[in-house]
């Protein structure tokens, strides 16, 4: 008999006490609750043989590893029906003078990005270069997962596999200009990445065939706790495995250091952010006294504190949207591509550089190409999996995924509830400027054994952005994570 996920919400549970409700909400503790609020509660059993995909499974689902090799390749009448759409689209509201980007993505710009798309974009140019590495579809527990997988085979190198995973709005498309300083010998170093790059369960999946679209079942608990994404480290040659990446890749890699640390080498990520009642009052008497959260060079990034949280809020809204009603705002971001691409770069222009929103260009050219910004929006668009990720919001940000604690997500004031768990793998952590910020203290809090912290300019799409820089963070990294195994064997 094969075991079904839990549903995320109890059928006889008190509807809408969402995560925002009960992190806005500071409970009162009496003394017997003072250690529980200030440790994490014990790490949940969880269900490795639940079956995922639509349907019963087949008899040997447990053992069989399904792995298909494939290339990305769109049939001519979707590529018709987009011009179509793109010739016949309504006209656009004009924005608002001297607002930019202020009430999201001004129209004048997007009219340029569309401009673009249907007279310079080439799709079948686009489909070469992103079939350059090899890529795979994998069923893992009923879950058809696209990977692309580069090898590396370089005498004198030691090869590290990576597990690359991206987040919303982005796609494994943000790895394509790093993927070559990770395979390729680089100057001074001694090792090389195997890299492993999936798309995310719910998020493009297949170009060819719309893999995981509408249907199968919610998460445990509602939540990216890594399981599926662990299981080929168990069943396949690849046994230990580095994690890298920001935004909800950050968030899944966190889960799995946390439920699979004996599987994890390292956890690098470009977005390591903290909610805990210490973080908490940290920021609280910081503004006050600073200098006891942050340093003085960072003083900006965090405060005023009220600033900060309106920043938070104004910048949000998607959030909320896509955590509690993702498939009515999926409807209209899986039909328009132009409502998918005004959506989407709206994000990458407040998330690369928060300023760029006060600038009528968006500053989009100075750290992307429209080029490249469309090959995702394509990604996206083509294999109609908006509502799809969206889901991933709600499946996260609910009370039944919170209860498990492995990481609290209150937006803006920490629920005064036991912390998350510590990641006690070996971790890096890069800030860049523009991105989320967590203080020296609040990190060292969450990651005891937090090798390496960095700052960079740049934004929440590093990667996509810096890949060079990225790169040699992640190689910095690696070296501390192999000098700390180096000291701290394992005697059995």
């Amino acid at each position: 008999m094969f075991k079904r996920p839990p549903p995320l919400i109890a059928p006889n549970a008190p509807r809408g006490r969402s995560l925002f409700v009960s992190s806005l909400r500071v409970e009162p503790f009496p003394g017997y609750r003072i250690k529980s609020v200030f440790e994490p509660p014990p790490l949940p059993k969880l269900d490795n043989e639940t079956w995922w995909g639509i349907g019963p499974p087949n008899d040997d689902w447990k053992t069989k590893l399904l792995i298909f090799p494939l290339n990305i390749t769109v049939p001519s009448e979707i590529l018709e029906y987009l011009k179509w759409r793109l010739d016949t689209h309504r006209p656009l509201t004009p924005p608002l003078e001297g607002m930019a980007h202020q009430y999201g993505m001004n129209t004048k710009l997007l009219q340029e990005v569309i401009d673009y798309w249907k007279t310079e974009y080439n799709w079948t140019e686009r489909e070469l270069f992103l079939n350059q590495y090899p890529q795979y579809k994998l069923n893992i527990q009923g879950l058809h997962i696209h990977v692309v997988h580069k090898n590396s085979f370089e005498d004198g190198y030691k090869v590290v596999p990576i597990l690359l995973l991206h987040g919303w709005p982005g796609s494994v498309r943000e790895f394509y200009e790093l993927i070559p300083y990770l395979t390729k010998p680089q100057e001074g170093r001694k090792i090389i990445f195997e890299v492993i790059a999936p798309y995310l369960p719910g998020n493009p999946n297949n170009l060819v065939l719309r893999i995981l679209s509408s249907g199968g079942q919610a998460g445990p608990g509602g939540g990216p706790d890594g399981r599926p994404l662990q299981e080929p480290h168990g069943q396949a040659r690849l046994r230990q495995v580095l994690c890298a990446r920001g935004d909800f890749g950050a968030v899944i890699l966190h889960h799995m250091a946390v439920l699979y640390p004996e599987s994890i080498l390292g956890f690098h990520s470009n977005m390591c952010v903290v909610h805990t009642p210490r973080a908490f009052l940290l920021n609280l008497l910081g503004t006050v006294f600073p200098s006891l959260n942050v340093r003085p060079d960072h003083h900006d990034r965090l405060y005023p504190l009220s600033e900060y949280f309106q920043r938070m809020l104004r910048e949000t809204g998607y959030l909320h949207l896509q955590a509690t009603k993702p498939d009515t705002i999926g409807v209209a971001m899986n039909d328009s591509p132009i409502g998918i691409a005004a959506y989407f770069l709206e994000k990458f222009i407040t998330g690369t550089n928060r300023t760029w929103q006060l600038r009528e260009d968006g500053g989009l050219k100075e750290a992307f190409s429209y080029r490249d910004l469309i090959d995702n929006i394509m990604i996206h668009w083509v294999t109609q999996s908006a509502t799809t990720a969206f889901r991933l919001y709600a499946e996260t940000f609910n009370k039944a995924h919170h209860g498990l604690g492995i990481m609290r997500k209150a937006l803006f004031v920490v629920v005064w509830s036991r912390p998350s768990h510590p990641v006690r793998v070996p971790t890096a952590c890069a800030r860049f400027k523009y991105d989320f910020y967590a203080s020296d203290a609040a990190l060292r809090e969450l990651y005891p054994n937090l090798l390496q912290l960095t700052d960079h300019e740049g934004g929440h799409f590093a990667a996509f952005q810096l890949p060079e820089l990225f790169a040699n963070d992640l190689y910095d990294a690696v070296e501390k994570f192999e000098e700390y195994h180096k000291n701290n064997v394992k005697t059995e």
